[in-house]
């Protein structure tokens, strides 16, 4: 008789359902994976590892034999939140593939920045045509917020494509052919030296609110910026006042404090910002549901717990 490895989700229908689609024929030799609602109670009390994606907290705590959760996701902020301390140690989904999504959603929206996209587009509606100098990207840098595995992947590619990149960590790191800058000093240094700055830093109580007013002001006159990591990390006022006094030229927003971006909010209408609906780095459930199956295949057979989240820092 197989073990069963619970699968708790409050993701939206389609989604909870493409991971119902892959999940149990991926890990077919190792578990069989059930929703929690068809969970008998001796498979609830005895369930020692769970699969998740936006779980609600309720069913989590309904498993008290829990040792560990698989996340679905790579940000894990939520879970954090919601999961007590001394829960079931939280494992993030780390999957290279996402890397090398994220890498080129960051190089094609800076890019379409690059390439003075924006501009064009507001000259099409205007019905004007005029041609604009274009820059070589060894003129263009771009400043890398946050080189954890996602950060990494983007800055490396964006130096394959020829642009100056430079990039900025909470603690000192190394990359080879980037230039690296850390802490509160490195930041100020970076946001005044980047024409383009990318956001991939997770969301922590340390990065929450970190791209407000103050730090806004250290960025190079116009500058544009691309926000790939969480909502909460980028001020919206802040941000919307300097694109009105031109302070930024343009912004790429694909992730909001409130998803769906509710109708009312004024970033929909702001003719120097593109919104994305969360698309940048979307989960390849057939490459992410064989990396869950590896995990929970290696648990099962010598109670080795992958890397977990480290709960003090957020990742």
């Amino acid at each position: 008789m197989k073990t069963v490895v619970p699968f708790i989700s409050a993701a939206s229908d389609g989604e909870r359902q493409a991971w119902r689609d892959v999940l149990p024929a991926a890990l077919e030799e190792v578990a069989e994976v059930k929703p929690f609602e068809a969970l008998t109670e001796e498979e609830r009390l005895a369930a020692k590892v769970a699969i998740v994606a936006n779980p609600d907290p309720a069913e989590v705590a309904a498993l008290p034999a829990l040792v560990w959760v698989q996340s679905l996701w790579a940000g894990v902020e939520r879970l954090c939140a919601d999961l007590p301390e001394n829960g079931p140690r939280i494992v993030r989904l780390t999957d290279p593939q996402m890397a090398e999504t994220m890498s080129e959603a960051v190089l094609a929206w800076t890019l379409y920045l690059h390439r003075d996209m924006p501009r064009y587009r507001l000259q099409q509606e205007k019905k004007i045509w005029q041609d604009h100098v274009l820059k070589l990207p060894q003129e263009r840098t771009i400043g890398v917020l946050g080189l954890g595995k996602l950060g990494a992947a983007a800055a490396l590619r964006l130096k394959t494509n020829g642009f100056d990149v430079a990039g900025w960590s909470r603690s000192e790191k190394v990359l080879e052919g980037i230039s690296c800058f850390h802490g509160e000093d490195g930041l100020a240094a970076i946001l005044n030296r980047s024409d383009i700055i990318v956001l991939l830093m997770p969301l922590t109580v340390e990065t929450k609110g970190l791209i407000g007013e103050k730090a806004l002001q250290h960025c190079k006159k116009g500058a544009a910026l691309i926000n790939f990591a969480r909502g909460p990390i980028l001020d919206a006022k802040a941000l919307i006042a300097a694109l009105d006094r031109g302070d930024l030229s343009h912004a790429v927003l694909d992730v909001f404090n409130e998803e769906p971006l509710p109708q009312s909010d004024p970033l929909w209408g702001h003719e120097s910002v593109t919104v994305l609906p969360h698309i940048s780095a979307p989960t390849i459930t057939t490459t992410a549901s064989r990396i869950v199956a590896q995990n929970i295949g290696r648990y099962f057979e010598t109670g080795t717990v992958p890397e977990s989240v480290d709960r003090k820092r957020g990742y």
